[in-house]
């Protein structure tokens, strides 16, 4: 297994619509493990296949409740229905969300407090997840990941205006930059 380089916003593989899996091949049985060490490593709850620069519809998840009860997996060409989102302003306080693709940032983003994912596993085996809370965050996001969208393009201002001038000073927004976790 292998950590692979995090792409950072900018690079067109985080803004285009990933492709579905049409065969589960060993190329993508060692993805999907590479993209768990990954995201640990990060560390990351979530890891979408175009992070990795792979234009494919997976990603791998792992979230630990309270109870510190783990939840991981990962899931391929995923399909999402959501509730309707609760109308109003994200609160800072609770809804604070970051992206392993604009690194070191967390920015209020109001999402769907309720989800269903249905797709498959590397077995090939049919897959449905029904969540609430940050679990349903988690999916929110790295389906956004699959159809080409960051979190920071559906964040409300000010936000918008600060990731600007965070993209500006950073030197983001080119193609090809990247940053590789520690092991």
């Amino acid at each position: 297994m292998a950590i692979l380089p995090i792409r950072i916003w900018g690079d067109p593989v985080l803004q285009s619509l990933a492709q579905p899996v049409t065969e589960i091949t060993e190329e993508i049985r060692a993805l999907v493990a590479n993209m768990f060490e990954t995201m640990d490593a990060a560390p990351g709850v979530g890891l979408a296949a175009p992070q990795v620069g792979v234009p494919l519809r997976i990603y791998t998840y792992t979230y630990f409740d309270d109870d510190d009860e783990p939840w991981r997996g990962h899931i391929l060409n995923p399909e999402l229905w959501m509730e309707p989102i609760a109308p109003g302003d994200p609160d800072p306080a609770t809804e604070a969300e970051g992206c392993l693709s604009f690194p070191e940032h967390k920015f209020p983003l109001r999402r769907a407090d309720h989800v269903r994912v249905s797709g498959t596993n590397l077995d090939g085996q049919e897959v449905s997840i029904d969540v609430r809370g940050w679990r349903a965050r988690i999916m929110q996001h790295e389906f956004d990941h699959l159809n080409g969208i960051v979190y920071i393009q559906r964040l409300i201002e000010p936000y918008t205006a600060q990731t600007l001038s965070i993209i500006e000073e950073s030197g983001w927004g080119v193609p090809e930059l990247s940053w590789t976790p520690e092991a």
